[in-house]
């Protein structure tokens, strides 16, 4: 009896501790040992049990800290400014009335006599007057240039341009004896058709006026020369640009250059492009800028084509090897190239702030040593970013990479140093966070893809851009169940998988894993060469601060909520900073999906970027769900707020336009009035049709017009003609990939009174075995030309771009054409040469006219149909002929 009760007492013993040694976590809840975890026996808490955050009060901190973030945001995009009392300083009163009288003359489309009789008078007029009015320091020269010329660029999946007679007024102000080295300043007087064009590039002409006129007046002079650049077709595509820095006298003294710019109407100008490399052009901005807004996030996303555009920088970088600073107006750009861009939109403030900027930059450089042997000063990259518009720091990219290393190596350190602490247990601890991390990772991807799958369904109903005119709805829509839905699955795991383990060992082990995260694409981003990786680098440096800030608080009490407040403290600067960054990504993107064209769904671009921004901000607050008593009521609250919002989006209360005067966001849509002629190989006419050529530039298409004006349904939907290039359709730029959806609504043939004479001059046989054909064009200031070889015959030359034909990924040649008020006709050839005999013609040619401004713009049809559309859309609109051949 005493043996057998020995025993049972053994196996009672044994299952009195076998869930401990199971599971070496699940005793750490009892038994905190200073060799495992680093904390001292004295158990937190009352009870023994670690002290948990109270899920109410810690839920409403979070709550006000996320909101105080956003006041902050917003401050620092408030423009602030005074005055200036001093004459010799840039004055925006001045630069509004030139930008008033510009935007005065109206649209400035290049060929017209808006842009290139009216607005260039009117520069030479306000120049002659600076310059009887400058100081005998300085010297003004001005000139006139017309350009002819063409080029080629990958725009767009393959773009060649061809200009003839276009307008640049150019003006140079310099000392009295003369300047061997200049620094360029550039803006462009013209514009899109059908708008003003008030901040693309009104503005920006206006300032450069303005800042002319304060240089000249000044008594110091300068140690180079100024040249100021007043370009008169940007809008076609960056031609002017190119055939100044190509083919203008005064190009071969020009060592920087400044590009004014614009995304949107006023606002702050972002420096969103610098170099390339020339780390000192971005010395000069720091040191020059009066309100500096700057950031190398903003130029890698531009560079690596997210956004689908092109500034003259470009133009100036690959064709010049001029390296310069990009700079554009950002704000409020729904209604960038609209109606809607006019002078009284763009606030003063913004004018003064900006004129600040360039005139500072500008003296600077024009004053600089550097300036003269900018060439030698090419040693790589640079870092830069601004702190909420205050000021900016910046640093080589090669500094960075062993900054970025540094810490990198510091984070190894800590999570070496405590691997190691734990001795024994040190293989258990990396499983299980192995496994945490594995949780962590399936947590960001369940909910991205049960967000994605709430975008389906509201694009797939016919709701898309319901956040398009307030865009806290996708925050209520997106990131509340983004929210709800990390917090639930985390809520899940701590439940199920880690029962009966200590909830403070849980909230180390889920900071370590963002820890280690975070070094990752630390080390990455910096492996690859992405300056941007100094984004990584703050969510690494501050968090292991804030570790140590943190260290005594949750070693003895727990996690208290005066824990979470020093905790809050320590992660401010990388959480302030990330949410900066998003609201300038904000600022720029959602006003581009009501232009982005109809393939991509908005909603799914949105919802996956405010996704990232919720897993971005809250890395290192998961850590938080394993320390709190509860999440019931959290998720609860976010699952209502998301219910809620998306029953409001589903019933259609959230209209995607507005059509207040004092802040339109309007959907944007082109309209053609478009006749059509189809030839055969002998020249016969096989086909022609005419109507009214309808494109809605989001994704929307036409569904909410379609009740206003009834036969703009899917019945009309627009046929693609297989056989022709870009679907035999008159696309003025090659972004048919873009816009597959469009309408053609029947209306009468029109033949414009100026139509368009086109001619085969001659045809010969090569002696290296190819055929070359040269063609003769003469029409309005606005055409474009669509190539595509027949099967078997391919495109070996032309007279265009560089000698070299650029394909898009079709297969098929896009050419833009534009000239000023008088030009000779176009003249150009090809060269074909086919693998066999061709029996059906070597290759289909299409040509476009685009009559954008005067008599022939708009069609009876036309203006009875603008007038049905409701108040709530902004309509371009021009008469267009389409001409298709084989040869």
């Amino acid at each position: 009896m005493e043996r057998n009760s020995a025993v049972v007492g053994a196996v009672r013993r044994l299952r009195t501790q076998a869930p401990q040694q199971d599971h070496y976590y699940q005793r750490q809840r009892r038994h905190p040992e200073k060799d495992d975890e680093g904390w001292h026996g004295k158990k937190p808490g009352a009870g023994g049990l670690p002290r948990l955050l109270p899920e109410a009060r810690a839920s409403l901190v979070l709550l006000l800290y996320l909101v105080g973030l956003r006041v902050l945001v917003h401050i620092s995009f408030l423009r602030l400014l005074q005055r200036p009392r001093d004459p010799t300083e840039f004055d925006a009163f001045r630069a509004r009335a030139y930008l008033e009288n510009i935007t005065a003359i109206g649209p400035r489309v290049v060929g017209s006599p808006e842009n290139e009789i009216l607005t260039v008078n009117y520069l030479l007029q306000q120049i002659k007057a600076i310059e009887t009015e400058s100081n005998n320091v300085h010297k003004i020269s001005i000139d006139i240039q017309r350009p002819t010329g063409t080029f080629s660029i990958d725009f767009l999946g393959g773009f060649t341009s061809y200009y003839d007679n276009i307008t640049n007024v150019v003006v140079k102000l310099e000392p009295r004896s003369g300047a061997e080295h200049a620094v360029l300043s550039n803006c462009h007087f013209d514009s899109v058709p059908n708008t003003p064009g008030a901040s693309d590039d009104a503005v920006s002409c206006s300032v450069m006026l303005e800042i002319l006129h304060t240089l000249s007046k000044s008594p110091e002079p300068l140690q180079h020369a100024i040249i100021f650049l007043f370009n008169g077709a940007e809008e076609n595509v960056l031609q002017a640009s190119h055939g100044f820095i190509t083919q203008h006298h005064w190009t071969q003294s020009i060592r920087a250059f400044i590009n004014l710019e614009a995304a949107g109407v006023g606002g702050k100008e972002l420096v969103f492009q610098t170099g390339p490399e020339n780390p000192w052009l971005v010395q000069a901005y720091i040191s020059a800028a009066k309100h500096p807004f700057a950031c190398v996030v903003a130029q890698e996303v531009f560079q690596m084509g997210i956004i689908p555009a092109e500034t003259d920088f470009r133009i100036y970088r690959d064709f010049g090897n001029i390296p310069g600073i990009d700079l554009a107006f950002i704000e409020n750009g729904y209604i960038y190239h609209t109606k809607y861009d006019t002078a009284d939109r763009i606030l003063t403030d913004s004018i003064q702030r900006a004129g600040d900027n360039i005139l500072g930059v500008l003296k600077y450089l024009a004053k600089s040593d550097n300036l003269a042997k900018s060439y030698e000063y090419r040693h790589g990259n640079v870092v830069f970013f601004d702190i909420l518009g205050m000021f900016v720091l910046a640093y080589p990219a090669r500094v960075g990479a062993i900054l970025n290393y540094v810490i990198t190596a510091l984070a190894v350190l800590y999570l070496g140093k405590k691997t190691l602490q734990l001795r024994k247990r040190a293989v258990n601890y990396l499983k299980e966070l192995a496994i945490a991390f594995f949780f962590t990772v399936l947590s960001w991807l369940t909910t991205l893809l049960g967000i994605l799958i709430v975008a389906v369904f509201i694009s797939l109903i016919g709701r898309s851009l319901s956040w398009y005119t307030q865009f806290y709805v996708s925050i209520f829509l997106y990131g509340t169940a983004a929210l709800a839905k990390l917090i639930f699955v985390h809520s899940c795991i701590k439940k199920f998988h880690y029962k009966n383990t200590n909830e403070q060992f849980l909230g180390e082990v889920f900071f370590d894993v963002s820890l280690v995260f975070w070094s990752v694409m630390l080390a990455l981003f910096t492996y690859l060469g992405f300056c941007s990786a100094f984004v990584s680098a703050i969510w690494v440096a501050f968090p292991l601060l804030t570790k140590l800030m943190t260290y005594k608080e949750f070693k003895e009490k727990g996690a208290t909520m005066k824990f979470l407040l020093i905790y809050l403290l320590g992660m401010f600067v990388p959480c302030l900073y990330v949410m900066y960054l998003s609201w300038i990504t904000y600022e720029m993107v959602i006003p581009i999906m009501g232009r982005s064209g109809s393939e991509i769904p908005p909603d799914i671009l949105v919802a996956a970027s405010v996704v990232v921004s919720s897993i971005l901000l809250s890395s290192y607050f998961l850590n938080f769900i394993y320390l709190a008593r509860s999440t019931k009521k959290t998720v609860l609250t976010l699952t209502i707020v998301f219910a809620v919002a998306f029953i409001l989006v589903c019933s259609g209360v959230f209209f995607p336009y507005s059509s207040d005067l004092t802040n339109p966001k309007p959907k944007r849509i082109f309209l053609q009035h478009l006749s059509r002629r189809f030839h055969d190989l002998n020249g016969h006419l096989t086909k022609s049709d005419s109507g009214i050529w309808i494109n809605g530039l989001d994704y929307s298409g036409m569904s909410h017009v379609t009740p206003h004006i009834p036969e703009l349904n899917d019945t009309i939907r627009t046929k693609c003609e297989e056989e022709s290039p870009f679907c035999g359709l008159p696309w003025i730029l090659p972004v048919n990939h873009l816009f597959r959806k469009n309408w053609y609504l029947p209306a009468p043939v029109l033949i414009p009174k100026a139509s368009a004479q086109f001619q085969l001059l001659s045809k010969e046989q090569m002696p290296w075995d190819a055929t070359k054909l040269t063609f003769e064009i003469s029409g309005p200031s606005h055409m474009s030309l669509y190539l595509r070889p027949r099967p078997g015959v391919t495109l070996s030359r032309w007279s265009l771009g560089d000698g070299t034909p650029f394909a898009n990924t079709d297969g098929d040649y896009f050419v833009y054409y534009s000239h000023g008020l008088q030009a000779l006709p176009w003249r150009f050839w090809i060269e074909m040469k086919a693998s066999d005999e061709p029996v059906k013609g070597m290759v289909t040619l299409g040509i476009a006219t685009h009559y954008c401004f005067g008599e022939d713009q708009k069609s009876p049809q036309l203006h009875v149909l603008l007038e049905r559309f409701p108040n709530w859309t902004v309509l371009s609109s021009w008469v267009s002929t389409y001409d298709q051949f084989i040869f």
